[in-house]
């Protein structure tokens, strides 16, 4: 994963919504009907550490917290307000520190996508990505205001994050063990797209290690052990940009994550989780 933001930022977020966030049919996380993913509005922070278990080529150390807010439902589209903070030492340069700050709005049938994200690093200024996105004639349309403005054109079809998300959620539901989605997030640039490929695990029976996720109204939500791979579209890279693991509740939340940028990884530990209010919605 790019440490712009997520590529960084809304990208993780998807998943976590993220993104992935990416249901329960209220804040009570209470079991869903087969056959309709309806993702669970909630608050969550992850504190961030080096993951020891991967070699990095150049980082001595590395910390950070996430935390973001996801609301809405299908009826009203999705929100998103998310910021990782990360400290990272490397023995070429020293410490610095990465902000990364994400909001987006997708509509509820996935037609449109609206985003900006802030990403600065060493106290630099920020670099600012603002844009919006809307989906005819098979394919769809990105109208960027920052850093510039300009207009691309895509002609076949991707998905937005909370749509991938939904579509992960059902592959596993369904037994699946794989699932290729074509992603636009609004990473990096604004402008690129990414074919991800997502390996499912068995259905976790183990309780979670996590304390927020020890209470009763995830006991008999179903959850599978995720990891998605994002390629750059046309970059002809056999090795994904990013790889992001997580356990995946089938109301969306994630617990026990990983982010693996290829020089290194950090290991993410769920320490709140506030399941929030949510509308009626029958979609």
């Amino acid at each position: 994963m790019s440490m712009n933001g997520f590529g960084l930022a809304s990208t993780l977020a998807s998943i976590l919504s993220t993104a992935a966030v990416l249901a329960s049919v209220g804040a009570s996380a209470q079991p869903q009907s087969v056959g309709r993913v309806v993702l669970a509005p909630h608050r969550a922070v992850y504190d961030l550490v080096l993951d020891d278990d991967k070699p990095a080529t150049s980082i001595e150390a590395a910390r950070g917290r996430i935390a973001f807010d996801f609301t809405g439902d299908a009826c009203e589209g999705y929100v998103l307000s998310f910021r990782q903070v990360t400290q990272v030492s490397s023995s070429e340069g020293g410490p610095r520190t990465i902000d990364a700050r994400t909001t987006s709005f997708e509509a509820g049938d996935g037609a449109s996508y609206r985003f900006k994200t802030e990403s600065s690093a060493g106290g630099a200024p920020a670099e600012i990505v603002d844009g919006s996105v809307q989906k005819s004639g098979g394919g769809y349309e990105i109208k960027l205001s920052a850093p510039k403005p300009e207009t691309v054109r895509q002609t076949t079809d991707a998905l937005f994050p909370n749509a991938q998300m939904k579509a992960v959620i059902e592959a596993a539901r369904a037994g699946k063990t794989t699932l290729n989605v074509r992603l636009y997030d609004g990473a990096n640039s604004g402008k690129e797209v990414y074919d991800t490929l997502s390996v499912i695990g068995k259905r976790i029976e183990a309780k979670p290690s996590e304390a927020p996720l020890q209470r009763p109204e995830f006991e008999t939500l179903a959850r599978w052990p995720v990891s998605i791979s994002y390629f750059k579209v046309d970059s002809g890279e056999t090795t994904p940009s990013y790889t992001i693991s997580f356990e995946l509740y089938e109301n969306g939340v994630t617990g026990a994550i990983k982010l693996d940028y290829g020089s290194f990884a950090l290991r993410g530990t769920l320490t709140r989780l506030d399941l929030l209010p949510k509308q009626d919605c029958a979609k």
